[in-house]
């Protein structure tokens, strides 16, 4: 799954926002998450749990890992509860 895109169209923040995400700031690269969507498969745990780490608060904090491996790891979402817009 693209975590950048909505029906193949770029996600935006607002969209994001009103759809129920939560953002999670970072320098390279905003992380969302809808706890309403997540099917708790855990790949975003196993794929970096430097960035996600269910038992602390925030959970995912992106600048604990790359732009890139965040981007990575959001892909691996099944459920499509998070997604992200990597900054310029």
């Amino acid at each position: 799954m693209d975590g950048s895109k909505f029906d193949q169209e770029p996600v935006n923040e607002e969209e994001l926002l009103v759809q129920g995400y939560r953002k999670y700031h970072g320098e390279g690269v905003d992380i969302y998450y809808n706890k309403d969507i997540c099917a708790h498969i855990g790949n975003c745990v196993r794929g970096n749990p430097e960035i996600f780490e269910v038992g602390r608060r925030p959970w995912i904090i992106p600048d604990n890992g790359s732009a890139e491996n965040a981007s990575y790891v959001v892909n691996t979402c099944p459920s499509g509860a998070l997604k992200y817009i990597v900054k310029n």
